[in-house]
């Protein structure tokens, strides 16, 4: 075993023969999606097309969206998809009567890129994906880790059409400057 860990690590230190650029090259070109690569894998999952002519991957889970009485789009983070476990028992969903609404954010899953992605044009989308699904006037959000930025972004992008807003485990900045006090909705005041 330290055998193989000493010939890996004089690999990757020696620089004679461009071997440490050639494997890192390899992996590089071998995490990397071809432009081809996404019609490669078939969409098993219901999607919206968007007015710039990308498409939504979504899932709908709970009970169905006319009966709710909370409805609740979940925003993946980093490593995750709309295929997130979200953990409450279906018993509880039903009682309290949720609609939940999960997606691909641009770039993940069945979700096409958007090589413009900006923490509007990600609030854009969950409004778009709203809208498009009849989710309501208002509802909440959830952002879950990275998908967090999202979340964040509602406040100022869609302040009136939330219900409610939920970061799970965040990673993000508080403080972000261009957030004007006037567009977060006094209920949330003391939330934030």
């Amino acid at each position: 075993m330290m055998k193989r860990i000493k010939h890996c690590l004089k690999l990757f230190t020696q620089n004679s023969q461009g071997h440490t650029r050639k494997i890192c090259r390899g992996f590089c070109q071998g995490t990397q999606l071809t432009p081809n690569s996404i019609d490669d894998f078939p969409v098993v999952s219901p999607r919206i097309r968007l007015r710039d002519g990308r498409h939504l991957a979504y899932v709908e889970r709970g009970v169905p969206k006319d009966m709710a009485k909370y409805k609740i789009i979940i925003v993946h983070g980093f490593g995750s998809s709309k295929e997130m476990n979200f953990l409450a028992p279906q018993e509880l969903i039903d009682e309290l009567g949720i609609y939940l609404l999960q997606y691909d954010r641009a770039g993940y899953g069945e979700s096409d890129p958007n090589p413009k992605r900006s923490l509007k044009s990600e609030a854009l989308d969950i409004q778009e994906l709203a809208g498009q699904l009849e989710v309501g006037a208002e509802f909440y959000v959830i952002g879950v880790s990275m998908g967090s930025y999202a979340t964040w972004s509602c406040l100022k992008y869609l302040p009136d059409r939330l219900a409610g807003l939920a970061l799970i485990a965040p990673v993000i900045n508080y403080r972000w400057p261009s957030l004007p006090g006037s567009l977060i909705r006094e209920d949330y005041r003391g939330s934030l």
